[in-house]
């Protein structure tokens, strides 16, 4: 399911129309990436958690040629799922 996909689904559910449930939709995804931008997690009760996770500065190795190369640290989004999404899916 893409964006689109999901804002008509949202309008669906919600007696919205599709533009509504976009810009909810839209201000949701800014809400999330701003607080992980602060730092802070976001956990949606029985979804899960997004936080932000830091990995540091390794080395790893070109595939073609085999040699090492320097990898910077760098931040990324973690997702834990909460128990009642890993329940439905399995």
């Amino acid at each position: 399911m893409r964006k689109p996909e999901l804002a008509a689904a949202i309008a669906e559910k919600t007696d919205l129309t599709r533009d509504q449930a976009n810009r909810v939709l839209n201000a949701m995804l800014e809400e999330i990436t701003g607080a992980l931008n602060r730092k802070d997690s976001v956990t949606l009760v029985g979804f899960g958690t997004f936080l932000q996770r830091h990995r540091g500065a390794r080395t790893g190795k070109n595939p073609q040629t085999g040699q090492p190369v320097n990898i910077r640290a760098s931040n990324t989004v973690a997702f834990k799922p909460g128990k009642s999404l890993r329940d439905a899916v399995n």
